[in-house]
């Protein structure tokens, strides 16, 4: 044994690229209790789009389109995201927090949601004496709830972590976040269905008010300690800017239109297929319910891949538009490969392309997310952060709906025969969808172009990798 530990002791930085996130401001030990948040962010994403999708539906019988209804309120709260950042940029607080008090009212929304949430579910499936009314108006306060808890917690939470995270760290802090968000996801989409395998109502309030209380614990954990209080900072009556003095600021830092507008078509390029590859692999394909299920591992894989490259690259001073940019290109080559799967009768090609979709998508997303840190002025990192998570969000969810709803209208065409005798069959609506992800993918690379920085890279850690000693 302590031959082996002495070999690990030896193993490079470089090949622990999650590891070296750790800077002497910011030690991994803290940084993995603050990344908890996260963890209960992806925990309550699987549990409203997934876990509580398929109940609805299946279990308790309500109707498809009340359940999309329903699952897409929290998009509501999206726009908003950039608001909620600038006011924990300029919070007033006797106190001397500013990113505490809005992470904390995230998390009890969150908690408010989840405790009533089975509940009005019950209701809404008519297993009681209530009016219709009633039951929707439960469960849309409940999602609702839910939804401005996340949008909130995240929001704050990644800006609380760029505030305690030297600029140099920056990029691999992004990288640890974003995998513990995907691994909160995973985790929790396996522990949701093992739990509710053997359905009953008092199981779904149990598991539900379970993850409310998971929720209260793992942003509790994270937040001890992490904040300085600083009265002087946070006093009332000191000059705060509007939201629009703030964002016309902010703009001046770079070409954020720009930026945003590539933002947006990205996320909705790579947001678009989150319904439909599970059904393609079954319906085209023929794969079980088992081999389709083994798709979520395999995207998760390649998004840690993804962040796994992106913070080697970002750590060595690699441009993050630039590592957008090839992210998008991986994006799509492997949405290509998924189009090619059904010629081609090849579930190995849909898994590689799979795979490939979602290296793209980890390296997309923290290059963007990077860039728009890097370039927030001192006390606009909320502002900064709020915008990519309302443009991302908005357009991801926007775009979901709207792939769904074009395969559904490209199927019904070409099962009429309005395309040709040759593209009757069933995969022709679900490659529409795939080949306009991949026209987005190319009309971002051109969007992002002109913000990549031409010229030497900017200069790595002097420690190299690690930013930090061991």
């Amino acid at each position: 044994m302590s031959r082996m530990a002495r070999a690990w002791t030896r193993l490079g930085p470089e090949f622990l690229p999650f590891a070296d996130a750790a800077s002497a401001e910011l030690p991994l030990g803290r940084l993995l209790r603050l990344s908890l948040f996260q963890v209960s962010v992806g925990m309550g994403s699987v549990l409203l789009i997934g876990t509580l999708n398929r109940v609805m539906i299946v279990e308790l019988g309500v109707a498809a389109w009340l359940v999309a209804s329903m699952v897409s309120l929290p998009l509501l709260f999206a726009p908003v995201r950039a608001l909620i950042g600038h006011r924990s940029d300029n919070h007033c607080s006797a106190l001397g927090w500013r990113r505490v008090p809005y992470i904390w009212m995230g998390t009890l929304l969150q908690f408010g949601g989840l405790a009533i949430m089975p509940f009005a579910l019950i209701l809404l499936s008519g297993d009681s004496n209530a009016p219709p009314v009633v039951a929707h108006g439960a469960a849309a306060a409940a999602f609702l709830l839910v939804g401005a808890g996340l949008h909130t917690t995240q929001t704050v939470g990644l800006a609380l972590a760029t505030d305690l995270a030297p600029p140099d760290a920056q990029p691999r802090v992004v990288a640890l976040l974003s995998l513990m968000l995907l691994l909160g996801m995973v985790v929790s989409a396996v522990g949701f269905g093992a739990l509710l395998q053997h359905f009953s109502q008092i199981r779904l309030i149990q598991v539900i008010q379970g993850a409310a209380l998971a929720t209260m614990l793992l942003n509790g954990i994270a937040l001890w300690k992490q904040e300085s209080r600083n009265p002087n900072g946070t006093r009332h009556g000191r000059p705060q800017p509007g939201f629009l003095e703030s964002w016309r600021r902010l703009r001046g830092e770079g070409r954020w239109a720009r930026r945003l507008t590539a933002i947006g078509l990205g996320s909705a390029a790579f947001s678009m297929q989150d319904i439909l590859l599970e059904p393609y692999g079954g319906q085209i394909l023929g794969l079980s319910v088992a081999a389709t299920t083994t798709l979520t591992a395999l995207f998760a894989g390649g998004g840690i891949a993804g962040f796994g490259m992106a913070a080697r690259g970002l750590g060595h001073g690699m441009d993050a538009h630039r590592l957008a940019g090839f992210g998008a290109l991986a994006g799509a080559l492997g949405f290509a490969g998924v189009i090619f799967a059904a010629p081609l009768d090849s579930p190995v090609a849909f898994g590689i392309g799979t795979v490939v979709i979602g290296l793209g998508s980890g390296l997309f997303t923290v290059g963007t997310l990077t860039a728009c840190m890097e370039l927030a002025r001192t006390g606009q990192a909320g502002l900064a952060l709020g915008a990519w998570g309302a443009v991302q969000a908005s357009c991801a969810g926007g775009a979901i709906a709207a792939g769904g709803l074009l395969r559904d209208i490209v199927s019904d065409l070409a099962m009429r025969g309005a395309f040709g005798g040759a593209l009757t069959g069933a995969a022709t609506g679900y490659g529409a969808v795939y080949l306009l992800e991949i026209v987005l993918l190319f009309v971002t690379i051109a969007v992002i172009g002109p913000l990549v920085r031409v010229g030497a890279p900017r200069p790595a850690s002097p420690l190299g990798l690690a930013g930090s000693p061991s």
